[in-house]
């Protein structure tokens, strides 16, 4: 059985970082945490890459589909 899609790692590409220029990279691949509670307030909380996660409005994310060679990449960066 493979990973299911709730624990497979998310990625997303910030598109807006207005705001936010120290924070958000421009065209940079983020990792997502699932967080409903955040999902329903319009939020998305993203990953550093001090290993920390945060929460921004969820549009200034487009998310992503990597292959998996590159998912096991980004999910052990940092």
């Amino acid at each position: 059985m493979g990973t299911s899609k709730q624990t497979r790692p998310r990625f997303v590409v910030c598109v807006n970082n207005s705001g936010y220029p120290a924070s958000l990279e421009l065209h940079k691949i983020y990792r997502s945490v699932p967080d409903q509670d955040a999902e329903a307030d319009g939020d998305i909380r993203v990953v550093d890459e001090s290993g920390e996660d945060y929460l921004y409005s969820r549009d200034r994310f487009v998310p992503i589909r990597v292959p998996a060679a590159i998912r096991e990449s980004l999910t052990h960066a940092g």
